[in-house]
């Protein structure tokens, strides 16, 4: 499920900036939902299967659990992070700082546009029990680890002044994760407008004059 929802996902929108429709189950739709207005405590599996419109034993039909509801959804929407920060250094030129700009614009803009299913990501990766929390874990360090590289290579060639690359990129994730806990798309400020003060807040961490 979680695969195959974001490759056709991404396959639909091949232009890392535009954002549709996540195409999920009615069960992730519902627990989705769900979990982001009750937390994944707060919800039972009887809300899953009457917001789905399926019976308890139809919910159990595709997931063993609650749990696996749960870990699925958060699968779907890091995946679908980490195909789009991949795009959008692709299609940026080979120096540090167009890598930089166009992944920290990536992250901008999924928690902009996602920012539910970004929400009940950070919410909730306690309520994940142990195994599934290690996993989702290194798919997001992996994630990390794009903004990490890209940062130490603008400080070696003399682009970026911080002295602490590792801390900056920790920086930088943090504030474009709080986006999707206050961003709503009828706000005043335009898209652009947004995304360029963000931008030039995230260069000014790493020390692009």
């Amino acid at each position: 499920m979680t695969r195959e929802a974001t490759t056709d996902l991404m396959a639909a929108t091949p232009d890392w900036r535009g954002y549709g429709e996540l195409d999920l189950s009615r069960i992730l739709e519902a627990a989705l939902q769900a979990f982001f207005e009750h937390g994944y405590h707060g919800t039972t599996t009887r809300d899953l299967a009457r917001r789905s419109g399926l019976s308890v034993p139809g919910v159990y039909h595709y997931y063993p659990s609650k749990q696996d509801i749960l870990f699925d959804l958060m699968n779907v929407i890091i995946d679908e992070l980490l195909d789009r920060s991949r795009q959008a250094l692709a299609a940026a030129d080979n120096d540090p700082q167009a890598q930089f700009d166009a992944l920290v614009e990536s992250l901008l803009r999924f928690h902009m546009y996602r920012r539910i299913g970004a929400t009940v990501s950070t919410a909730e990766l306690r309520s994940l029990e142990p195994d599934n929390r290690s996993r989702y874990v290194a798919k997001r360090d992996e994630q990390q680890r794009m903004l990490d590289r890209v940062i130490l290579a603008g400080v070696q060639d003399g682009s970026f002044a911080t002295p602490y690359p590792k801390d900056a990129s920790r920086a930088i994730a943090s504030l474009c994760v709080g986006v999707a806990s206050w961003y709503h798309p009828d706000g005043t400020l335009p898209v652009e407008a947004l995304l360029d003060r963000y931008l030039t807040i995230a260069r000014s961490i790493v020390g692009i004059a």
